[in-house]
């Protein structure tokens, strides 16, 4: 029988080896035309590049608002005029046969209105996250893609990166037994005070961008979903630039197991750590939510180091498998409407100064 050191090394060590998991390679060569919606710099510096390096989907389109900016693309990925649309005629993509996939990557307060849009031509949607502002938007995307038979799946990158599926296996395997109390921290300084995420009908705010980094690890670390927010707060230390969102906000959430998880998120300091203590030992990833780098340890000295895969390129040809082989995407609509629900039970929670009791 393994000792628990050697059942944690030769799990992770199976963790790498299958780590474009469980979906069957496709039985042709054909790849996933991928169009981009918002040449921001998510796009950019890191969808854009990132497609370069996938096995299954490429780059096939784009759609923007900026007109200045479509010479430079089409220089630097060969994209043709006809792949190329803005926002009003990008429902003439359901009849274009190279673009299989819609993938919005636009403000948060957009994302519901271009996802549904992107639904109804007929390709699959990859939206990125946070999926909407509420609750009541996810669930029209989902709404939308269910009746025009297409997949969706939401940009949590990190359910693909090797050591955070290691951390998911632990919520079910319990090598260091139950789990009782959660750390999550997700964070960094923007310098800047003119910017969409400053606004809060585009769906700008601390709780929202970043938030949902520790809210969704301590979801999959727990592999539970919260019963209640217990407490949550916002605070700024730049009054005169967070006038409409929050700069920093702490919020702690409770479990069906008696598990609690401390959660904080910020746009005013660096933070990146996710720790969970157990009842016969501990495990972390720091970093838990950077681009390259995600690294972890165990309290029995266990080391999960990091995987060199770029992360954008790992999410995207996983979610076109899944289109090629028709089966269930990694992370489903439903996974960002279970965010967003306790998102806004968090901002409840902040403003009532008490204890808020999510729906089961």
């Amino acid at each position: 029988m393994l000792n628990r050191r050697e059942f944690i090394k030769t799990s992770a060590a199976a963790a790498l080896i299958s780590t474009v998991p469980s979906f069957l390679l496709p039985s042709d060569k054909k790849k996933i035309g991928v169009a981009l919606v918002g040449l921001g710099y998510y796009s950019t510096d890191l969808l854009a590049p990132a497609l370069q390096l996938t096995k299954h989907c490429y780059l096939a389109g784009i759609v923007t608002g900026s007109p200045e900016k479509i010479p430079v693309w089409q220089r630097r990925y060969g994209i043709k005029d006809r792949n190329v649309y803005n926002y009003d005629n990008m429902d003439e993509i359901a009849n274009n046969p190279r673009i299989d996939v819609i993938y919005i990557v636009l403000p948060t307060g957009l994302h519901a209105k271009y996802a549904i849009k992107a639904a109804e031509t007929g390709k699959h949607v990859w939206c990125e996250k946070p999926m909407a502002r509420t609750a009541a938007e996810c669930q029209s995307i989902i709404r939308a893609c269910q009746k025009n038979k297409v997949k969706l799946s939401i940009g949590y990158r990190m359910q693909h990166e090797p050591n955070t599926r290691q951390i998911m296996r632990y919520a079910t395997t319990k090598p260091y037994g139950n789990i009782q109390k959660l750390t999550a921290e997700a964070g960094y300084y923007d310098s800047r005070s003119n910017h969409w995420k400053l606004k809060k009908a585009m769906g700008g705010g601390a709780m929202y961008d970043m938030g949902v980094y520790p809210l969704n690890a301590v979801r999959y670390a727990s592999g539970e979903e919260p019963i209640a927010v217990l407490s949550a707060r916002h605070s700024t230390n730049r009054p005169d630039i967070y006038t409409e969102v929050d700069e920093t906000t702490h919020f702690t959430l409770e479990f069906p197991s008696g598990a609690t998880a401390n959660c904080k998120t910020s746009f005013g300091e660096g933070l990146n750590h996710l720790y969970v203590d157990c009842a016969n030992g501990w495990y972390e990833l720091r970093p838990f939510q950077s681009y390259s780098g995600v690294r972890g340890r165990t309290s029995d000295g266990t080391r999960l180091p990091a995987d060199s895969t770029n992360q954008q390129a790992r999410q995207m040809d996983n979610d076109a498998l899944a289109i090629m082989n028709n089966t269930d995407v990694l992370v489903p609509g439903e996974e960002g409407w279970r965010d967003i629900r306790i998102v806004e039970a968090v901002y409840r929670a902040a403003a009532s100064g008490s204890r808020v009791v999510l729906e089961r």
